[in-house]
């Protein structure tokens, strides 16, 4: 999701290959009243001093207040409350991180000018190396300004100021109800999913650290932002609140 620069995106066909899950070995329902602590860190506020605007010239500031548990499912809600857009951003990062397998989110995209959510995920290594040398998977990205479309990328080292390891794919009714978001992650490649049908497909192989940061764990991030370098700049306030509704995450063996 960090962009310090413009995207170059790649267009393609939706592929038939469908994807295999093995053992399951981990899942997040979002059953109860709050989420669980043990699980889940909060990023708050709007990343200043040390990144102000998360990196992406973001309008949002996260709070612990934008989100909730509802019927199994985590709601976070983008507002607009008087000149300040409010919004929750959640990790795992340093409690559940995961190095390879399979993973997928089922979640309800918020639509609209200006709105960007994300589900994606940052190497363990962040806090030592920096970003992008930690490796960055988005496993999926939506920006209201261009409907009807999912970006899958990947960040890394090599590809820094201009991200060419990236796909954005067409779906006319991505916006409708609820959709599958996945990676299949091996020591060799990442394939994305969406809908259990393949987008995209990364296999270096020069897989230098440069290039290929993918054989370590990751932690995940659940976010929405507003406006940004990506999700902007232009945004309709007459859209909010919205919300992005994600009904679980799972990730099994390969």
């Amino acid at each position: 999701m960090k962009r310090l620069s413009i995207l170059f995106l790649l267009a393609g066909a939706v592929g038939t290959a469908q994807v295999k899950k093995g053992k399951l070995i981990w899942e997040e329902n979002f059953d109860g009243k709050a989420l669980n602590e043990s699980v889940w860190n909060y990023e708050l506020g709007d990343g200043c001093p040390n990144v102000c605007g998360w990196g992406n010239n973001e309008r949002q500031e996260y709070t612990k207040t934008n989100h909730r548990l509802e019927n199994g499912h985590l709601i976070i809600t983008a507002k607009k409350d008087g000149d300040t857009y409010t919004s929750t951003r959640v990790t795992t990062a340093g409690k559940k991180e995961f190095k390879y397998g399979y993973i997928e989110a089922r979640a309800k995209l918020p639509t609209g000018q200006g709105i960007w959510p994300a589900f994606w995920m940052l190497g363990s290594n962040i806090k030592e190396v920096g970003w992008p040398m930690s490796g960055e998977i988005d496993i999926l990205e939506y920006v209201g300004k261009e409907p009807h479309t999912v970006f899958t990328s990947l960040h890394t080292q090599d590809s820094h100021g201009e991200t060419i390891n990236s796909k954005k794919t067409k779906f006319p009714k991505i916006e409708e109800g609820f959709h599958t978001y996945g990676i299949n992650w091996t020591a060799s490649q990442i394939e994305f999913f969406v809908d259990g049908k393949s987008v995209y497909t990364f296999a270096p192989e020069n897989k230098t650290v440069e290039v290929w940061p993918f054989n370590q764990p990751f932690y995940f991030i659940v976010n929405v932002a507003v406006g940004g370098n990506f999700g902007g700049p232009k945004v309709n306030d007459t859209i909010f609140p919205q919300e992005f509704i994600v009904d679980y995450i799972k990730v099994y063996s390969n």
